[in-house]
């Protein structure tokens, strides 16, 4: 056979047993070596059906671990007020959140101008991890205007901002301006997401304003690329 037929071969195989759900989802595919023989073929072959599989969104791939089988996306509507947790619970999913880091830094260059900042403005820079059943599937930093936010360094973050938001500060997103793009993930999101340095992921940032118009902060979203799905209705005319 041809490497193009055995490509195909491949690639429809493990298509047809991850459709089935032969290969179940969070299923660890076998190493490339051993699907090199199963295939009789070489396995920059298998890498080649494997890369095209994981553009798909069926399979993916953690940095020393393997091949792995998706699990259902996520569906994220970003105009909803709806926060991480509750989209997750609401798609009867498990979410967790880690916080990672929290910081005081110089707002970086390109927020000065989207959040209508001074030169050299410092930001509170919160850094978390989000998982849907126990995998890592979204890199957050957060930067909220720290004269809004006094004291809260020393608050719970593993928990919604925008309920912490409003509880202890008073605060209530109105509207946001979203951005979305795909992209190559680089440094601590990559580790993060168990991603090699490089890797496509899909970036959501999203500028978020309260019910005094103020822009407030600046969310900026990595989420590997198989795991979610952007899905936004438009009003009725």
């Amino acid at each position: 056979m041809t490497t193009s037929s055995l490509n195909s071969r491949i690639i429809d195989t493990l298509r047809r047993q991850i459709a089935t759900a032969t290969l179940a989802p969070g299923h660890k595919l076998p190493a490339e070596r051993e699907l090199a023989t199963l295939f009789d073929t070489t396995r920059i072959t298998v890498k080649d059906a494997l890369s095209m599989l994981e553009t798909e969104g069926l399979i993916y791939r953690e940095e020393r671990r393997g091949w792995f089988v998706s699990l259902p996306r996520l569906e994220y509507n970003p105009a909803s007020r709806s926060h991480f947790h509750e989209m997750v619970r609401a798609q009867q999913r498990q979410a967790q959140t880690q916080v990672l880091s929290c910081e005081t830094v110089v707002a970086p260059c390109e927020l000065v101008t989207e959040m209508g900042l001074s030169p050299l403005s410092k930001l509170i820079r919160i850094c978390r991890a989000r998982c849907i059943d126990g995998r890592t599937v979204l890199y957050v930093e957060h930067f909220l205007r720290p004269e809004l936010f006094p004291g809260i360094e020393q608050q719970d973050l593993s928990q919604s901002l925008t309920a912490l938001y409003q509880r202890e500060y008073g605060l209530e997103y109105s509207r946001s301006r979203f951005d979305i793009c795909p992209t190559a993930v680089r440094g601590e999101a990559a580790s993060t997401l168990n991603l090699s340095q490089g890797s496509p992921v899909l970036a959501v940032s999203r500028i978020n304003y309260d019910q005094f118009d103020r822009v407030i902060d600046c969310d900026r979203e990595i989420w590997r690329h198989d795991a979610v799905r952007i899905r936004v209705e438009s009003l009725s005319f």
